[in-house]
């Protein structure tokens, strides 16, 4: 019998018939743990223990997967997606069994899968986005710190696994881009929706979610609530902003500012894909149009703290990517306070 911690709590540690298993302690403090562990200790000699049926060193990767998909409930289908790729690959082994080479060899197979891929032959490794190779380690990463709260394993075998290269995306159209988009549009719905991202900022999940009793036409004002940041944030309306929810028809029954024939919108990106392709725009997404929000105030002499705080950013780090299009306001700032 064995003790030892595991966090903040302890564990023992036997073997029954030469099959190992593990036991928590349910305890903090040493001396409890010891006891816990000799009454089990006596338990098994007088076959009074109830051995697990399956020693949790010995979870499989799958099952393991479920549990943990339960707990995320459906919050997030992009994991089940991006599970359809190491599934395959980890999905039968013996969680104590993958070790950060196993991890690392996964991220070797998924680059070259990429790079494959017809659109990236013959391009440098620099000029691939690796993005979703990288997104699939991070949910990795997350799976196995669930692994250790329940116990399974004792370490994260994606700790230390560095990032690919991933390229920016952050568009910016013309003028001349931005009213083609617009006027790309089928139907006054998804011109709306455009031309509300572009003047907001906002996710296309803000603006789906924009309710009439958000948006307060008297003192110019939105409150963009339940973002992804999980705080609220405020956006002034604009004039242009005004003329177009002064515009968009109110469904009484219907408590969303942008609804078909009074029913919520889930999506737009076939309308807007039309969009583009009347445009003549390609590889242009819609959450691009929040960048275009983003660089057309950097370029306007907005200071990029105000732009993070209209973006909803938490962090300054997420509104630097920006700083690359204000050279002429930095040098601008530099020479007002030097000039005699």
């Amino acid at each position: 019998m064995r003790i030892y911690k595991r966090g903040q709590t302890y564990w023992c540690e036997f073997a029954v018939d030469k099959k190992r298993y593990q036991y928590s302690c349910k305890t903090k403090d040493k001396d409890v743990a010891e006891e816990v562990a000799s009454a089990i200790h006596a338990d098994i000699i007088r076959n009074r223990f109830d051995i697990p049926a399956k020693n949790k060193a010995d979870r499989i990767f799958g099952e393991a997967w479920q549990e943990y998909l339960k707990l995320q409930g459906n919050s997030d289908n992009r994991k089940r997606t991006a599970a359809n790729h190491f599934l395959p690959v980890f999905g039968n082994k013996e969680l104590h069994n993958i070790f950060m080479l196993d991890i690392k060899n996964y991220q070797l197979e998924r680059k070259i899968e990429i790079m494959s891929i017809e659109k990236n032959k013959d391009k440098k490794e620099s000029e691939i986005n690796f993005r979703s190779v990288n997104y699939e380690i991070a949910i990795l990463w997350h799976f196995f710190n669930f692994c250790i709260e329940k116990g399974y394993i004792d370490k994260n075998p994606c700790s230390g696994i560095k990032k690919l290269n991933e390229l920016s995306r952050l568009k910016t159209l013309s003028d001349e881009d931005i009213q083609n988009l617009i006027a790309g549009a089928t139907n006054k719905l998804t011109r709306d929706l455009i031309t509300f991202l572009i003047y907001t900022g906002c996710r296309k999940g803000e603006a789906l979610n924009l309710k009439w009793d958000d948006v307060d036409l008297k003192n110019d004002v939105i409150a963009v609530k339940g973002t992804k940041t999980k705080y609220d944030r405020y956006i002034p309306i604009s004039k242009l902003l005004k003329e177009l929810l002064s515009g968009v028809k109110k469904d009484g029954n219907c408590l969303y500012v942008f609804n078909n024939a009074g029913k919520k919108i889930v999506d737009f990106k076939h309308s807007f894909r039309t969009a583009c392709r009347n445009a003549g725009l390609k590889d242009l997404r819609i959450h691009d149009l929040r960048h275009v929000f983003a660089s057309k105030m950097v370029m306007n002499g907005t200071s990029l703290y105000i732009t993070g705080e209209l973006l909803g950013h938490r962090t300054p780090n997420m509104t630097k990517r920006y700083s690359h299009l204000v050279p002429d306001t930095l040098r601008k700032a530099v020479n007002d306070v030097w000039k005699k």
